[in-house]
C-alpha cells in the first residue's frame, strides 16, 4: 500500500552504522530524515552522503535527526563511509542502516513486495526506486516525500527548506508560497477567517487577491 502524506511513518528495528535502533524511539520527541539509496558504492549517492554530512549541524539545529538507508549490509556501509569522506570532505556521523533482507524498503514502498528477500545480486538499477527521502514529524508522520531518479542528485538545501516549512507550518496557521525561505513572507490559512487573522495580525495583511493574504514569517 503506498504511504501518502500523515501516514504513520512505518516503525521498524534494524542494525545501522551506530548499532541497533527501534525507529519511533530512535526519533524521539523531534523530527527525522530517513532517505534511501539503492546500492552503496554507487558515484550519485556517494556525493549525496557527504552533502548531507556536510549539512547535519543544520538540521540538529532544528531538532531534526538524519538516517540514511541502503540496501545493503552494514560492514559494506561502514567501507563506504571511510569512502565518503575521503572523497566528499566530511564524516558521516549520522547512522545508516543495513536492509539487507529488503524489508524496510519494501515497508516504505521503494521495492515490490515480489522484490526477493535479499540484496546480493541485484545490482543499482534493479533497486532504483529505493531513491526516496521521508520528513517525518514528532509525532511519527509523514509530512513530505521526495523521489529523485539515480541520475539525479538530490539537493539538500531544499530538503532543509522543506523542513524548515514543515516546521513552520506545523506550529503556526500559515502556508508558505513558492519559493519560500526562512524570513520571507508567509500565507494565512484559507480556513483562518479575517476576524480570527486579526487577531493574530493586528498590523493586517498585503491581499494581491482576494484569497491571498501575505504577512511577515511569524517569530
Amino acid at each position: 500500500m503506498a504511504l501518502r502524506i500523515n501516514d504513520e511513518a512505518p516503525d521498524f528495528s534494524a542494525e545501522t552504522t551506530q548499532g541497533p535502533i527501534r525507529f519511533h524511539e530512535w526519533i524521539g520527541d523531534g523530527w527525522a530524515i530517513l532517505f534511501s539509496h539503492p546500492k552503496d558504492f554507487t558515484p550519485v549517492c556517494t556525493t549525496e552522503l557527504g552533502a548531507m554530512a556536510g549539512l547535519q549541524a543544520e538540521f540538529a539545529k532544528r531538532n531534526c535527526k538524519v538516517l540514511g538507508i541502503s540496501v545493503d549490509g552494514v560492514s559494506d556501509h561502514q567501507a563506504w563511509s571511510r569512502d565518503i569522506e575521503a572523497s566528499q570532505g566530511h564524516p558521516v556521523t549520522y547512522p545508516l542502516i543495513g536492509d539487507p533482507d529488503l524489508s524496510i524498503v519494501k515497508r516504505y514502498d521503494m521495492l515490490p513486495a515480489d522484490a526477493g528477500d535479499t540484496s546480493k545480486g541485484r545490482t543499482p538499477m534493479d533497486n532504483a526506486t529505493a531513491r526516496s527521502v521521508f520528513v517525518i514529524g514528532p509525532d511519527k508522520k509523514i509530512k513530505a516525500t521526495l523521489t529523485y531518479p539515480m541520475s539525479t542528485g538530490r539537493n539538500f538545501a531544499e530538503i532543509l527548506r522543506l523542513l524548515d516549512s514543515c516546521r513552520l507550518t506545523a506550529a503556526r496557521q500559515v502556508a508558505t508560497p513558492a519559493n519560500w525561505n526562512q524570513g520571507d513572507d508567509v500565507i494565512i490559512l484559507p480556513s483562518v477567517s479575517d476576524k480570527a487573522a486579526k487577531e493574530t495580525y493586528p498590523g493586517g495583511w498585503k491581499s494581491p487577491l482576494p484569497y491571498i493574504r501575505m504577512v511577515p514569517q511569524p517569530r
